[in-house]
């Protein structure tokens, strides 16, 4: 190892280079707060250059590394595995290029998102990618992961946001696969082996995005519902009266969404009453006054039939905020409610409700004072689910048991955080023998040494 860092710090200057107690806490996990582990070495390159020795001299060393960026991830993923070096990108920072003609925003892996949301919004286009960890996520993590967020239900997954990237390989070699163009089918389009691959294929230096046109007007509003049926009946109706307009379907179930407001003074709930299901819906126009006509319109027809029970139109930018510090309190949850098993999973839409009755049902039935918290996307199968006795002992088993149903519903053990650490035994519950052998026929192939965070999606 000795060697190794000696040629290391040839490359980096020493700010860029920590060992053993230089290192922070902050780089012993990530979000997920797997395991903690110091690594051996933390390296921070500023360049795809740097990095391209580094991995090089890693490669040469058989010295496996693990890829860190904004370490809000929750599976597990960015967390050091004993022996390993971390390599963080977060200097690898910065816009390099926006184009409001082509509207690509081109930038390096390290930059937070909110950076980019707002640098699209000076040029009055929009990211159409949204996350709760916005100010502190990387892109590079968020393509690595393919991350989805809110409005998943208009423009899709990462994936449907990247026209091109560059990344560099276990071995150190380079692939500038930096494409601008919308249509491009000259032969195969290699950033799709690095989009949600976790950094096991290769690491994501920069990327190009594409950008949309910035909507004039959002109307938001806070909906109350009676039963799950209900939710499937307006979301079908929402997406046929607003088009592609709906960018947000967000449901919480009540036992969410009165956790919230009990722990969270600040906030109140703009509905009277209390119901089983609160709905947040979004919905983007270009013209102010026609746009909120609409939505109010579609919203009250839906009134009239009896699909919602209640609804609060936001008012001012001030009332949506509030609406969505709801439906985002589960950061503040967090923090109060001690050993979480935290799980993020994608089902058919249509038998959400169905798994959601059956899954608090079976947990009741088995863990004696356990709280079920669940809220989603629903719109794009999502659902989260929180579920915590107050025992770390049982954290690891209300896990266990969660998978395994997501297994007999046929949903996916991970919708938007990936596999990492903490899903890789689940993974053949989603996904199929051939599947798993053709990925790791790809590790083999792209990571002969396995030296690229090794362990995590597969062993």
């Amino acid at each position: 190892m000795s060697n190794l860092i000696d040629k290391l710090s040839a490359i980096l200057d020493r700010p860029s280079l920590s060992l053993g107690e230089d290192i922070s806490e902050k780089y012993h996990a990530d979000w997920s707060g797997a395991d903690p582990c110091a690594p051996s070495v933390l390296l921070k390159p500023k360049t795809t250059d740097q990095l391209s020795e580094i991995m090089a001299l890693c490669f040469q060393y058989d010295q496996p590394v693990v890829i860190q960026g904004g370490l809000t991830g929750l599976a597990g993923g960015a967390t050091p595995l004993v022996g390993e070096l971390a390599i963080s990108l977060e200097r690898m920072r910065g816009i390099e290029a926006i184009d409001p003609s082509g509207m690509t925003l081109t930038a390096l892996a390290g930059t937070p998102l909110q950076v980019l949301q707002d640098a699209a919004d000076d040029h009055n286009l929009s990211l159409p990618l949204d996350l709760g960890a916005r100010g502190s996520c990387q892109i590079g993590g968020n393509v690595s992961t393919n991350a989805g967020g809110t409005e998943v239900i208009r423009y899709g997954m990462t994936r449907a946001l990247v026209l091109g990237l560059e990344a560099v390989l276990a071995d150190g070699t380079q692939i500038n696969a930096m494409n601008t163009l919308v249509k491009n089918n000259s032969g195969y389009d290699l950033k799709h082996l690095f989009i949600g691959s976790e950094g096991t294929l290769g690491i994501v230096t920069r990327v190009v995005l594409q950008l949309q046109p910035k909507a004039r007007s959002t109307h938001t509003a806070l909906c109350a519902v009676a039963d799950y049926s209900s939710v499937i009946k307006l979301l079908v109706q929402l997406k046929r009266s607003l088009g592609p307009g709906l960018t947000g379907f967000e449901l919480m179930w009540d036992n969410y969404y009165e956790k919230v407001l009990e722990v969270i003074p600040a906030l109140s709930s703009p509905l009277e009453g209390q119901f089983p299901f609160y709905l947040l819906v979004e919905y983007l126009d270009n013209d102010q006054q026609l746009g909120a006509d609409r939505f109010e319109a579609v919203l009250y027809k839906q009134l009239e039939l009896g699909v919602l029970q209640d609804a609060v139109i936001a008012k001012s930018y001030q009332d949506a905020e509030k609406f969505w510090q709801i439906r985002d309190g589960i950061g503040e949850l967090f923090q109060v409610l001690g050993p979480v098993s935290n799980q993020d999973v994608s089902l058919p839409v249509a038998d959400i409700g169905l798994f959601a009755t059956d899954l608090e049902r079976r947990l009741k039935a088995k863990y004696p004072g356990i709280s079920v918290l669940l809220f989603g996307h629903i719109g794009d199968n999502n659902m989260h689910i929180c579920a915590y006795t107050g025992r770390e002992e049982d954290k690891t088993k209300i896990s266990h048991d969660i998978m395994q149903l997501i297994g007999e519903y046929s949903g996916a053990i991970t919708a938007e955080h990936g596999v990492g650490v903490l899903k890789r035994d689940y993974l053949p519950l989603s996904r199929s023998a051939a599947e798993i052998a053709l990925m790791k026929t790809l590790k083999v192939a792209m990571d002969p040494k396995a030296i690229l965070n090794r362990g995590r999606v597969f062993e």
